[in-house]
């Protein structure tokens, strides 16, 4: 077994966290936060006080951080200067493309086995080891880092070189955003002309309606037991985080000169929601923005 490093323990974080020290490994836990620490801590990690403690000596360090900014903060600040040379890197935090490739660069040169590895599956997969993650980097980095990542996921599939798994997600999150949205719509319409949602379901999740939007994560209570809209719309994967993906999905876009129409729409929708108190709940959540019965209740 070895020792591993992880930095960054929130919703996701904290079940990837605990399915490392689940399979043996010795994993030295870190966050700002003293009761993620206590929560890792009663999973089996050993909760340490830095960062820069954290890394010192391991095999492998795994990040799961908010934003580009504090990536490259721990990684210039900490890691880089207290981790060995040789040790494997795994940035699992959702950012943007420029920052992956500029730490994956930052980190080959300092000798590190660096991988960028977004994930996706929500809350739900990183407590169950179900996660899918979407790595980029060299592929002598991919295979160190593969071992670890099989043990928090169901797929581990390597993009190319360092930034494509970020760029993997945040395609991947507009795509979802965009199925969603059109999902409501369609539940909305079916519900205002009569149609009994049930049986909507029945027939388009075997038509080519089909999605994952509608058959993993049906956004109207009823059809599908799993989807947090049998929860009162409690996340899952939140109104907030999604917007964050669909912000660095246009950033990227503008600066590839890539055009995304139903992309920029799924955006201002999103952020409307947001707006409206929404942030906290599921993205599924914006059925009842769409059906009109947001905050009716």
């Amino acid at each position: 077994m070895a020792t591993i490093a992880f930095i960054g323990l929130g919703n996701m974080g904290s079940g990837m966290c605990a399915n490392l020290a689940k399979a043996g490994h010795d994993v030295r836990a870190f966050d700002l936060s003293a009761d993620a620490v206590k929560r890792a801590e009663s999973a089996g990690a050993t909760g340490v006080a830095s960062a820069a403690e954290a890394v010192s000596g391991v095999d492998a360090i795994v990040t799961m951080l908010p934003a580009g900014r504090h990536v490259r903060a721990v990684y210039e600040n900490e890691i880089f200067d207290a981790a060995a040379a040789g040790t494997v890197i795994m940035d699992c935090s959702t950012i943007d493309v420029a920052t992956a490739k500029s730490v994956g660069e930052a980190a080959a040169a300092k000798g590190f086995l660096f991988v960028d590895a977004p994930v996706s599956g929500g809350v739900a997969a990183a407590d169950a080891g179900t996660l899918t993650f979407m790595v980029g980097g060299p592929e002598a980095a991919f295979a160190k880092a593969e071992e670890f990542l099989a043990v928090m996921g169901k797929a581990v599939i390597h993009a190319g070189d360092a930034g494509t798994g970020q760029a993997a997600k945040i395609c991947n999150n507009m795509l979802l955003a965009i199925t969603m949205i059109g999902t409501c719509e369609a539940f909305a319409l079916a519900d205002k002309l009569g149609l009994d949602q049930q049986k909507f379901f029945d027939i388009s999740s075997k038509a080519s309606g089909q999605s994952w939007s509608m058959t993993s994560y049906c956004p109207v209570p009823g059809p599908v037991e799993t989807s947090p809209a049998n929860r009162g719309y409690k996340p899952g994967f939140a109104t907030a985080m999604m917007l964050k993906d669909l912000k660095l999905a246009m950033d990227a876009a503008a600066t590839a000169g890539a055009s995304t129409p139903l992309g920029a729409q799924a955006e201002a929708l999103y952020a409307m929601f947001d707006n409206l108190d929404g942030r906290d709940a599921d993205f599924s959540g914006i059925y009842k923005l769409i059906a009109g019965s947001w905050g009716r209740d």
